[in-house]
């Protein structure tokens, strides 16, 4: 048998340990979960309450690219118990866990979500510090992939959701947590999106015969060229205002990029009223086929039906996934890639005097974790 890679044994351990001093709301491990027969395999689980004690939204949903605000929930008001450690490149070229590494700067960190979805639930929070608003750039999306590499568990999974698309917390971060099953949109067919030029071996597809149009990309000779690739489509998303999320799979080799346009159907109120009664707010863990529901009559008549049916409301329609998708293109042919500090000051205008100052007051108080994870 394969040895457990050491990022993965660490995250657990340390989740189980948060789990056992009774630092979640709920026991996630006790909520019902079942596959609805079908041909999909989609995944309901229920989890009644969970929307009750879950921080509700505190920013518009209207807009993908708002500035931090200082005053709103952020990351940086976590208890030090709900961290679980840093996650740092290494400057040694090796896999090292310091039990006492000083806080520097402004560091990536690992934390637990008080409230899960499944089991190993965490939040990748990129330069907690700097107090970067809800919007990908190339340094923290490669971040991610690095984890998904480095945990090297097919069951582990992360997923980003922009302003619009279901974000709760306008401070950058990625969910991650482990399932055993396949997602069901990993199985759906794809077909290749032909391309000018293979940009560093990048491969992209579109989903075919899946509720929610997406694209998928993979292959790239390194790690970074797959990030390149995604980054740009991404920011091209972003700077169009159009919300977004990201599932990152197979250890970082694959990466799912799903435009959508709930919240703005919602508004207009376009979205069926049977839906809407579910409460289910389609974020990436729905779109891909994990679906939390919150009413017990739900979760026992949820059929195949309602899985599509719920997941059809969030895509793009195909004229408009057509038009978006040409963007994407576009941007990564292009291959420009921006920095966090280039992006920031791309977007940024008047930024608020008490977000400059936290932002850039790395002795501020914040509760910390010492432990450090530190890769090649």
């Amino acid at each position: 048998m394969a040895d457990t890679p050491f990022l993965d044994s660490l995250l657990i351990g340390q989740w189980e340990e948060r789990m056992q001093r009774g630092l979640f709301r709920y026991d996630v491990t006790t909520c019902e979960t079942k596959v609805i027969p079908g041909n999909y395999g989609f995944i309901a689980q229920l989890n009644e309450g969970r929307h009750l004690k879950k921080r509700p939204t505190e920013f518009r949903v209207d807009k993908v690219q708002q500035d931090f605000d200082p005053s709103k929930f952020n990351f940086t008001k976590v208890g030090q118990e709900e961290v679980l450690f840093r996650f740092e490149e290494s400057e040694e070229d090796k896999v090292q866990y310091l039990e006492k590494a000083p806080v520097l700067d402004s560091p990536n960190v690992i934390a637990i979500n008080v409230s899960p979805i499944e089991y190993g639930h965490v939040l990748l929070v990129p330069r907690v510090l700097d107090c970067l608003p809800q919007r990908i750039d190339h340094d923290s999306l490669l971040l991610a992939m690095h984890l998904a590499a480095e945990a090297g568990n097919p069951s582990f999974r992360l997923g980003y959701n922009s302003l619009g698309a279901f974000a709760t917390i306008n401070h950058l971060h990625f969910q991650a947590y482990y399932l055993a099953l396949p997602f069901p949109v990993e199985k759906a067919p794809t077909k290749r999106v032909p391309l000018k030029s293979e940009k560093g071996g990048v491969k992209i597809s579109k989903l075919c015969n899946y509720p929610v149009r997406g694209l998928v990309f993979e292959g790239g000779n390194t790690l970074e060229d797959l990030c390149n690739a995604v980054g740009s489509s991404c920011i091209c998303l972003q700077d169009n205002n159009i919300p977004y999320n990201v599932l990152i799979a197979d250890c970082g080799k694959r990466v799912f990029l799903f435009p959508q346009c709930y919240a703005e159907k919602q508004a207009l109120g376009e979205v069926d009223q049977e839906i809407l009664d579910t409460q289910v707010n389609p974020a990436v863990w729905e779109i891909s086929g994990h679906i939390v529901l919150k009413r017990k009559q739900d979760f026992d008549r949820a059929s195949e039906d309602y899985a599509w049916k719920l997941l059809a409301e969030v895509s793009l329609s195909e004229e408009r996934f057509e038009e978006v998708k040409t963007y994407i293109l576009e941007a990564v042919a292009s291959g420009e890639v921006q920095t966090e500090e280039e992006e920031e000051a791309t977007v940024v205008e008047d930024e608020d005097p008490l977000h400059h100052s936290l932002k850039n007051n790395h002795d501020a108080p914040v509760h910390l974790n010492e432990g450090c994870l530190v890769l090649p």
